[in-house]
C-alpha cells in the first residue's frame, strides 16, 4: 500500500468520525458569507455622485455597462449579487476603486 492510499484513507475514515460527530481532535472552521448589500436607486446615485464619478465611470469601475447604471438609478432594474457586492465594497470602503488600482487619477 503507498502512503498516499494510507493518508486518503486516514483522511475518509476521519470525515467518517467527524460526520458521526466523534471527536477527532481535527480543527474545524465554519465560515458564513453574509448576502450582498440591496441598494435603492437613490443609494445607488448617492453613492456614485460620492465618489465623484460619472455614470460612465462609475460603471466602468463595476465592470457593468453606463446604461446599467443608468437603469438603477432610475429604478428600471436593479444590480445582480456580484454588482452589489462591488457596491457595498464601495460603500464601505469610499477609496476602493484607487485603493485595488480599477480607478487611476492623473
Amino acid at each position: 500500500m503507498s502512503e498516499v492510499y494510507k493518508d486518503i484513507m486516514s483522511s475518509l475514515n476521519e470525515l467518517i468520525e467527524i460526520a458521526e460527530g466523534k471527536e477527532t481532535g481535527a480543527i474545524i472552521h465554519k465560515r458564513t458569507v453574509r448576502e450582498p448589500e440591496t441598494f435603492t436607486p437613490q443609494q445607488i446615485k448617492e453613492l456614485r455622485k460620492e465618489t465623484g464619478m460619472t455614470q460612465k465611470v462609475f460603471a466602468a469601475c463595476i465592470g457593468v455597462s453606463a446604461k446599467s447604471i443608468e437603469a438603477w438609478e432610475g429604478g428600471r432594474s436593479r444590480p445582480d449579487g456580484a454588482a452589489r457586492r462591488i457596491l457595498g465594497l464601495m460603500k464601505s470602503h469610499p477609496r476602493f476603486a484607487e485603493d485595488m488600482g480599477i480607478l487611476i487619477t492623473q
